[in-house]
């Protein structure tokens, strides 16, 4: 009884066999069709490559958000400005809260060499070529944020040279922590002094002449410092050919998330339009000189994750891949053998040319073949 149930069963599952086996002896092989099988294997073992390349490779997906995080911002601050003496020249965070943040919540003013030795300046050339890509090919942000890990670092190289040369300039840098609200950084002459209606810059003591605000920004950043991740400003380099001379920066702070196989960080991305004007009250160009950063934030917060295309999503293009080159290449080889078949078969049929009928005398033809005639000896 048992015997009789399996043999039920295997025959049952012979009659589901969607792959039916032919024997040898009724395959037929060509010529023709060998070259084919030689085309899609080539052709598929291509594509399998490439697809395994594009199996291997990741890619950045951005999600947006309202931005729900009210905590203080910190901003990272890299300068360098021709103002020499520390007390000449004062810098300081005034927002939309009239909050003000002195520089010495996390600033330090050193004494510093405007000029770049050699192996800086290779440093910032290298830096401007990137951010001048950056500007015409988006894509580049994608490789630099899968390429930033904690190992990396876009910072100035020290210098490497022991150089004679006094101090002509002010290093600028530092921390600064803010409000997440529109505020305005800037350097300008002067130590501030905080009142009740605002503040001021103690710069009376100062000659106008002296002022020089020809500046270089190494680094920019706000929030999470990142190394490996080049912001808009980095390397950014102004030289002021007037004394009382004005440079502006208007920044949109978009706050972003971080999710990398190499690191993960809650950093903010921005963007910069910038403007320079000469001060000259006779000429109705009012202001104050200086460098000034009015940074904006917006609402919304991008998730930046990298992704990987998943195990199961690249089999099942592998199989579609070579599936459908047998299946395409077995039409085409079957049109192809058909179409070769009728134009042969027309030539075959064009060699046999029909008799030229003889006529009789009273009009009638004889479409006839002539009989042959065995002729006797």
């Amino acid at each position: 009884m048992r015997r009789l149930n399996r043999k039920k069963t295997l025959s049952l599952v012979k009659e589901l066999d969607a792959f039916p086996k032919v024997p040898d002896s009724y395959v037929e092989t060509s010529a023709s069709g060998g070259t084919v099988s030689l085309i899609a294997f080539t052709t598929m073992a291509l594509l399998t490559i490439m697809e395994f390349s594009v199996y291997q490779d990741t890619w950045m997906k951005y999600e947006y958000e309202v931005d729900k995080d009210f905590s203080s911002l910190a901003v990272n601050i890299e300068y360098k400005t021709l103002i020499f003496f520390n007390t000449d020249v004062g810098a300081d965070v005034l927002d939309l809260a009239e909050t003000m943040v002195a520089s010495t919540d996390g600033l330090v003013y050193e004494p510093a060499i405007f000029d770049l030795s050699p192996q800086q300046k290779e440093w910032q050339r290298m830096l401007q070529r990137i951010q001048s890509r950056l500007q015409e090919e988006h894509s580049l942000q994608d490789v630099i944020f899968k390429s930033a890990f904690k190992s990396a670092s876009t910072a100035l190289p020290p210098r490497e040279d022991d150089s004679s040369q006094p101090p002509d300039a002010c290093r600028i840098h530092g921390h600064l922590y803010v409000n997440k609200v529109a505020g305005n950084f800037h350097i300008t002459v002067g130590k501030a002094i905080p009142h009740p209606r605002g503040h001021a810059h103690l710069a009376a003591l100062v000659n106008h002449d002296s002022y020089n605000f020809s500046h270089r920004i190494d680094h920019l950043s706000f929030g999470e410092l990142v190394p490996g991740i080049i912001n808009p400003l980095d390397g950014t380099e102004k030289i002021a050919l007037d004394h009382n001379q004005m440079f502006q920066y208007f920044i949109t702070v978009v706050p972003t998330k971080l999710h990398t196989y190499k690191i993960s960080a809650d950093t903010h991305q921005f963007s910069v339009t910038e403007r320079e004007r000469v001060i000259n009250h006779a000429a109705g160009s009012h202001g104050v000189s200086g460098i000034f950063m009015k940074y904006d934030l917006s609402s919304l917060m991008v998730t930046v994750t990298e992704e990987h295309m998943p195990f199961w999503q690249f089999f099942v293009r592998l199989c579609g891949i070579v599936g459908g080159i047998f299946s395409t290449t077995g039409m085409l080889h079957g049109i192809g053998k058909f179409i070769v078949e009728i134009i042969y078969c027309r030539f075959r049929l064009g060699a046999y040319k029909p008799v030229n009928s003889v006529p009789y005398e009273d009009g009638h033809t004889d479409n006839h073949l002539p009989l042959l005639e065995n002729n006797t000896h």
